[in-house]
């Protein structure tokens, strides 16, 4: 193992782990038989996100922070300016219409889904990000659902110095392309 890299349970460099899990998940969802609703996630997303979808008959419904009774827990003040910060250069560089960018707790219909995934290019944090961009681009209805983020208890985030780098790189591209 070379010293100085993070390694993963696979042995994986932790940058190449994270191409590996973005690449597995585009694979799974062209591949895959997918019900008419689908999350993003390989997480079951609470009931509210479905009963949204089915209220508005939203093509994407997105889990929010920032609005209504929406909040995170268990972040410092540094955490938490970095997100707020990055979602404040988001809404103003990008004019996406959904309030919480840089969130991944949604909610698509199948075909919608399938479009997106299709056309966006970005990985990383910024992937979340041009979902959201590119489902405006199309036209689609982009419901949101407040949501209270708790941080993780085991582990560590994996937000540093390279990723913010990569937003700000991704955030800039978007910018220029949509």
């Amino acid at each position: 193992m070379m010293t100085g890299v993070r390694h993963n349970r696979r042995n994986l460099p932790v940058y190449q782990e994270r191409r590996y899990r973005a690449h597995q998940q585009r694979r799974v969802f062209q591949e895959a038989e997918l019900p008419p609703l689908s999350a993003i996630l390989y997480t079951v997303l609470p009931p509210c996100f479905y009963s949204k979808q089915k209220e508005g008959d939203f093509d994407v419904v997105s889990g929010t922070r920032y609005l209504g009774d929406g909040g995170v827990y268990g972040w410092d003040l540094k955490r938490k300016l970095i997100s707020r910060g990055a979602n404040f250069l988001s809404q103003v560089l990008l004019r996406p219409g959904a309030s919480d960018l840089t969130g991944s707790f949604r909610l698509y219909k199948k075909e919608v889904l399938q479009k997106l995934v299709e056309h966006c290019v970005s990985k990383g944090y910024v992937f979340q990000m041009e979902m959201i961009v590119r489902a405006r681009q199309f036209k689609y209805t982009i419901g949101e659902v407040p949501i209270s983020f708790v941080d993780r208890v085991y582990g560590e985030s994996k937000l540093g110095g390279n990723e913010i780098v990569s937003f700000l790189k991704g955030l800039l591209t978007l910018f220029a392309t949509t």
